[in-house]
């Protein structure tokens, strides 16, 4: 049978989203107290569900390849994943433990937001669980898998060296802190890797500027291969070997930022696919970012193609 070539497919996570903002600033509880919580609002998200999303927005095939639990949370995400025309790739086995769930909790007197991740039947997809047929695409998004499911991360990225398919990778803080050694079967299959300040020091292994970090890390991977570092409000670069793009993101009012890396890793890609210029790509990436962080959801305010083309523009 032939299979569904898609433009990308992607893994990682796909939760069920919690926001809850309180009115102290989030440092200042202690323990046994009880914090009223002032709003809470319920979306659906996760790494690979907000690229998966961000993508098929942009007018890209895209599909989604994960576990979910057997509850109702799974029925949920795959119904809003038929209504953004996202194709969630079958898989054979259902897990017993719950889909995925993350916390995220805000203070209305600060910027950031602390984000308790339960990644249940996610951590538990096999390699033998779907047809690995199916990984018919021209490129492969990658965010974090954990447990068993790293190990299926690490045979997908294998068989994307052996198909030609081009890989994103978006490790983790958690990941990024194993080192380089621990992701090198990733990494060594690795088109474009993206990743924070924060996350791009843990890799290497020391504190450096990200002038300093681009090179380090662009040695990990394939040689026509893309960096890019990610710096909160300030400049994202990108580094193909040859020089370094530097782009600010807009100066817009920050809501929330959950879910903002998500949406400038689908803007970078698609900006790539369409256009093949890093610059426009990092362009399009730091828009899409700053259209998700004035919304609650990681995927309320993600951009459609024809407002993505007039950026191109």
């Amino acid at each position: 049978m032939k299979q569904t070539k898609y433009r990308v497919i992607c893994l990682g996570s796909a939760t069920m989203d919690y926001f809850a903002t309180v009115h102290e600033k989030l440092k200042s509880g202690s323990y046994g107290q009880k914090v009223l919580v002032k709003d809470l609002e319920v979306f659906t998200g996760g790494g690979g569900s907000n690229a998966a999303v961000g993508l098929a927005r942009l007018g890209l095939k895209s599909a989604y390849l994960g576990k979910f639990g057997k509850d109702g949370a799974r029925e949920t995400i795959l119904s809003e994943f038929k209504k953004e025309r996202v194709e969630a790739i079958p898989v054979k086995f259902s897990s017993d433990a719950p889909t995925a769930i993350s916390f995220v909790l805000k203070s209305e007197q600060e910027r950031d937001r602390i984000i308790y991740a339960y990644k249940g039947a996610a951590d538990e997809l096999r390699f033998k669980d779907f047809d690995a047929r199916r990984l018919n695409a021209d490129w492969i998004y990658m965010g974090t898998l954990m447990g068993e499911a790293f190990k299926t991360a690490e045979k997908i990225s294998g068989q994307c060296r052996r198909k030609k398919i081009k890989l994103l990778f978006n490790p983790s803080t958690y990941l990024a802190g194993k080192g380089k050694k621990f992701l090198k079967k990733i990494l060594e299959n690795t088109t474009i890797l993206i990743l924070n300040k924060e996350e791009g020091q843990l890799l290497c292994g020391r504190k450096e500027e990200i002038s300093l970090l681009l090179p380090e890390l662009k040695r990990l991977i394939i040689e026509e291969g893309v960096v890019v570092i990610t710096n909160g409000p300030l400049a994202v670069a990108a580094y193909d070997g040859k020089k370094i793009y530097w782009q600010k993101p807009p100066q817009v009012k920050v809501l929330h930022t959950a879910g903002a890396g998500d949406a400038f890793n689908a803007g970078f890609l698609a900006g790539y696919i369409y256009t093949e210029r890093i610059d426009k790509a990092l362009k399009l990436g730091v828009i899409n970012a700053g259209e998700v962080i004035q919304h609650y959801g990681a995927k309320n305010n993600l951009m459609h193609l024809g407002k993505a083309k007039r950026h191109l523009k």
